[in-house]
């Protein structure tokens, strides 16, 4: 299964093009969109789109570009049982922003099962992230990987270097995606 999974800033391609010619079964976002930068994946129908909210998006689009908030949310596509959480820790107090306190965030998650692929904006702590509280990742969501074991683990918000860009923790592979990715699932 091929999913196009964005992240983080508006992507450089048609995504509706590239969900034609690049025959993607699959629609990810992985936050930190402008509605108007994402207003094109209302033209694509033909395949599933899920998503989280990153911690710069407005917390409303997705409903009107058809994709699914997965958000402390389960699905089952393919063959695939899928897992999210959006936002990232919270840094700075803001109304608008969607993030939460790592003590927030371990209660929203408590009893989250095993998925396999699972979607965040934020990675887990000591995965791709920084010291920063801005770009901090996910005590957790750490915590989580090694426990439960997901396949796969698809992430952004952070700015890691190529050359020490984690890509396993434990027996689960992470996928950093800046921009846009295709990845085999």
């Amino acid at each position: 299964m091929k999913a196009l999974v964005i992240a983080d800033r508006n992507p450089t391609i048609n995504l509706v093009e590239t969900v034609k010619n690049e025959n993607i079964n699959l629609l990810v976002s992985l936050g930190d969109f402008a509605r108007e930068e994402l207003l094109q994946l209302s033209l694509i129908n033909s395949i599933p789109k899920i998503g989280v909210y990153g911690n710069h998006c407005s917390g409303t689009y997705m409903p009107e570009i058809g994709m699914w908030d997965m958000h402390c949310k389960i699905w089952r596509y393919n063959g695939f049982s899928f897992g999210g959480f959006g936002g990232c820790v919270r840094y700075k107090s803001s109304p608008y922003a969607i993030m939460f306190t790592q003590e927030e965030a371990v209660n929203l998650t408590a009893s989250f099962p095993y998925v396999d692929i699972f979607i965040t904006h934020c990675p887990p702590r000591g995965v791709n992230d920084e010291e920063e509280l801005a770009h901090q990742g996910w005590d957790w969501l750490r915590d989580y990987v090694l426990k439960r074991k997901p396949k796969i683990l698809l992430h952004g918000h952070t700015y890691p270097n190529e050359s020490n860009l984690v890509r396993q923790l434990g027996n689960t592979k992470i996928e950093y995606v800046h921009g846009w990715k295709i990845i085999n699932i």
